[in-house]
């Protein structure tokens, strides 16, 4: 298969939708009430257009024979001085194993890179196997920090912190 990266455009708000929309419905929505998780899975759907119009990240998105399959949100980190942080890192389950989210990562880290920065951190939920696995395999290693996030139900999940130095 054939793998694009390129920064997302206002024109790509549907695509990074429902890549974080499938995503999140199959790893995270099963922590959570069905209402809340299927309202959850409406606002990602529609959120990045917004955000593609704030300007604020870098978003870029992963494209496997024309077909957007993963994405990724990044830029400094506002905890941290000093280092950035990836905000949102997706792959659309139609796309797992396709190695699009590798890919991805390797754009996303170079960027990173490019935009000056020497350590980049991220987090996950505690609970997701696979996207530990994942950020390993891709450098990261675990800080042994942790944190409780609540996604707005008022049942905080604990999170990882992930950290690599570029």
């Amino acid at each position: 298969m054939l793998f694009t990266i390129a920064r997302a455009t206002a024109d790509d708000g549907d695509a990074l939708g429902e890549i974080h929309a499938e995503a999140w419905k199959v790893a995270y929505a099963p922590f959570f009430a069905t209402d809340f998780a299927e309202q959850g899975v409406r606002r990602r759907r529609t959120q990045w257009h917004e955000r593609l119009a704030q300007g604020k990240d870098t978003i870029m998105l992963a494209r496997g024979d024309e077909r957007p399959l993963a994405m990724s949100a990044f830029g400094a980190s506002p905890s941290k001085t000093g280092m950035a942080e990836i905000y949102s890192f997706y792959a659309h389950p139609g796309g797992w194993g396709t190695g699009a989210a590798r890919v991805l990562m390797t754009a996303t880290l170079a960027q990173l890179k490019e935009d000056g920065f020497d350590h980049v951190h991220l987090w996950t939920l505690h609970d997701t196997p696979q996207s530990r696995r994942f950020y390993t395999k891709c450098g990261f290693t675990e800080t042994g920090a942790l944190r409780d996030h609540d996604f707005g139900d008022g049942r905080p999940l604990a999170q990882v912190e992930f950290a690599l130095h570029l």
